[in-house]
């Protein structure tokens, strides 16, 4: 498992020439939908062990949580899967609303 941080991430997805990550973001329904990045998909973390096949093991994946740690174990649990191109966004959508979209609500 590979980390990256928020400003990183935000290079990463601005860059048009560069594969775009699936944003896997595994926070609950409640914390979606008070703040997200554009683009991210959501599947809880307690449904992702159900929903894994609808998942590419092919494809960049990074994935987000709240402050990295339940994002940080579902990395762990996808690698143990099977997937080889997985990354953890450091200090999670807090990280991301701190150091690269000020304007996001923090909770």
């Amino acid at each position: 498992m590979q980390h990256i941080t928020a400003p990183e991430l935000a290079a990463w997805l601005a860059d048009s020439s560069r594969p775009q990550p699936l944003l896997l973001d595994v926070r609950e329904n409640w914390e979606f939908e008070t703040c997200h990045i554009e683009g991210s998909t959501q599947i809880p973390m307690n449904l992702i062990p159900i929903r894994v096949s609808e998942l590419d093991d092919g494809q960049d994946i990074v994935c987000v949580c709240h402050h990295g740690a339940r994002s940080m174990q579902v990395a762990a649990f996808l690698e143990r899967n099977g997937f080889s191109n997985i990354t953890n966004l450091t200090g999670g959508i807090h990280a991301w609303a701190v150091q690269v979209d000020p304007s996001m609500p923090k909770y």
